[in-house]
């Protein structure tokens, strides 16, 4: 009689901490130190998690109006549709399990803090990688809780019965399970096989490149990659060797493949959309094993981080320099602001790519194509990297920096806005302007060096302006969710200029034509740069203090009234 009750005591044992441990893991993604008082982790989950719903129900507005003419779309348009939702669904899930790369494995904290205690290692295991699953899958179900619901009832139309949605809709669900499941195994493999074949202290530094390359690369293949929606693109020779890279259309074949409506050019689709799924998960799971088995000892005996030398850069006074070389470190070493800004460098190189490389930049004969693509790319790469680098400090680094500051803030606040500034210009403009001094091999040195100095005028403006309000150090003070709309701000008004930005390429290249256009129009720049420069001055001497704590605007606003 005892037996049984003491194998129901361990078994609430064995839930009640995998419960504990799972949730703590999936805040993993979320640091909880760079957070406000007054910040809720979950109301920051609720927000990502409300953007993809919203998407979701803006997707699934077409669908009304083809299930009226009860036929079946034309195979282009539902294949389209098809890879649509699946590659943004890998792309989701790819996206958060490459935001959550380092809370793959257990960091030193878990090991010293859960290895005394009397946790078994099954627990541990199933518990993290529960959560390393649970965040993407999370995500890209968020995606589809519209479009997973409408569009199988199109899908489903002239196929088979009259009860073909009983097998469209659950078809659809298990292939984007699938194809989410695929992204996670591929980010668990490579990171896996990374951290078994290279030192503990060379992986993690390559950690942060291989995070950044990853996240680059799903941006720019989601946005820039080949459509090939028509059952004779996907069956044309030539495109064979690109599908065999494109695993999106691998699970378009396994959608149709299990919904009844096989076409001869998915077959072999399908076949490695299988062979994918049962390879990459082989993979990830035995490098998890692997991983967990040769890096726990690892942990705890080596140091993460091997000690470097002094930096001996200067960047003007004593106080710039040090919050500029804290700017850098940060951005080296810290992952939440590595993907931010990763994040952000994908989507410019999209956005260059795709605007470059279209007759969208040589709407003008009397330009060259060469110049208009030189200038617009070089125009949206130092708004792109101003407004990134702007965004990137206003999330801290850690509650210990925080403090630091605080304890040791003896200057006027005026000095640690100019030593921002200083930053935004040496690790925001200098860069950029630095690579696009590659021109002067490949063009008119005038034109070249005259474009520098507009670029170098243009990021001394953007930096003004993004430093208007923000009276913070970088990376010091803790983040509200939900109280700065600094990123719908910043997409808003890039897609709305992309149309003044190309006529203001055009207008630059037409200027740099005559040495009399270029001087006046350097002292324009220069002058309204001045001029900001002098009211953001201003405004930073007329502050009492730095912000160091964001607060909730309060419900309950005083009138003071007098009795």
């Amino acid at each position: 009689m005892l037996r049984p009750s003491l194998l129901k005591l361990r078994d609430h044992h064995f839930f009640f901490q995998f419960r504990v441990l799972y949730r703590v893991f999936l805040l993993r993604v979320i640091d909880l130190e760079l957070l406000s008082s007054d910040g809720d982790p979950s109301r920051l989950l609720g927000q990502f998690a409300s953007v993809f719903c919203s998407l979701s129900f803006f997707c699934t507005f077409p669908v009304p109006f083809l299930i009226i003419t009860r036929k079946p779309v034309p195979v282009p348009v539902a294949y389209m549709f098809e890879h649509f939702f699946i590659e943004t669904t890998m792309t989701i899930a790819g996206l958060i399990g490459v935001l959550s790369w380092d809370a793959a494995f257990p960091d030193r904290r878990d090991r010293l803090v859960l290895g005394p205690l009397p946790v078994p290692s099954a627990t541990l295991f199933l518990s993290k990688l529960a959560a390393l699953f649970a965040a993407p899958l999370l995500a890209a179900g968020a995606f589809n809780l519209f479009a997973g619901f409408g569009w199988p009832l199109v899908f489903a139309v002239g196929v088979g019965s009259k009860f073909s949605l009983l097998r469209t809709l659950p078809v659809y669900w298990l292939t984007v399970a699938a194809a989410a499941a695929f992204m996670i195994f591929m980010v668990l493999a490579v990171q896996g096989i990374a951290a078994n074949l290279l030192p503990r202290q060379i992986f993690l530094r390559l950690s942060a490149v291989m995070q950044a390359i990853a996240l680059c690369f799903l941006l720019s293949s989601y946005f820039l990659g080949p459509s090939f929606n028509s059952p004779a693109a996907l069956n044309a020779q030539e495109h064979q060797q690109i599908l065999k890279w494109l695993p999106a259309y691998w699970f378009v074949g396994l959608f149709n493949q299990l919904n009844g409506s096989m076409h001869p050019e998915l077959v072999p689709l399908a076949h490695r959309a299988w062979m994918a799924l049962a390879l990459s998960a082989a993979g990830a799971l035995a490098a998890v094993f692997l991983s967990y088995f040769r890096m726990l000892p690892r942990i705890v005996e080596q140091p993460d981080i091997v000690p470097t030398l002094r930096s001996s850069f200067s960047f003007g006074s004593s106080l710039s320099s040090v919050i500029t070389l804290f700017s850098l470190r940060t951005i080296l070493r810290s992952r939440q602001h590595r993907m931010i800004l990763s994040f952000y460098v994908g989507i410019g190189i999209t956005v260059i790519f795709g605007f470059t490389h279209t007759k969208f930049a040589r709407l003008t004969p009397s330009i060259s194509p060469s110049q208009t693509t030189f200038l617009l790319s070089s125009i949206l790469a130092v708004f792109l990297a101003v407004v990134a680098l702007r965004i990137v400090i206003a999330v801290p680094i850690s509650l210990r920096a925080n403090w630091i500051f605080q304890a040791t803030q003896v200057r006027p606040a005026c000095l640690y806005h100019r030593a921002v500034r200083t930053s935004l210009l040496s690790l925001g403009v200098a860069p950029v302007v630095a690579i696009l001094a590659v021109g002067f091999f490949v063009s008119d040195s005038f034109f070249v060096a005259g474009h520098l100095v507009i670029m170098a005028l243009l990021g001394l403006m953007l930096v003004e302006l993004c430093l208007f309000s923000f009276r913070k150090i970088s990376f010091a003070c803790s983040y509200l969710p939900g109280k700065a709309n600094l990123h719908f701000a910043f997409w808003f008004t890039l897609l709305a200029s992309i149309g003044w930005l190309k006529r203001a390429a055009n207008a630059e290249a037409q200027i740099l034509g005559s040495v009399s256009g270029f001087v006046l129009m350097g002292l324009c720049l220069a002058s309204l740069a001045a001029a900001l420069h002098k009211f953001s001055s201003l405004q930073a001497q007329n502050s009492q203090q730095i912000i160091f704590e964001e607060e909730a605007v309060p419900e309950i606003v005083s009138l003071k009234l007098n009795s």
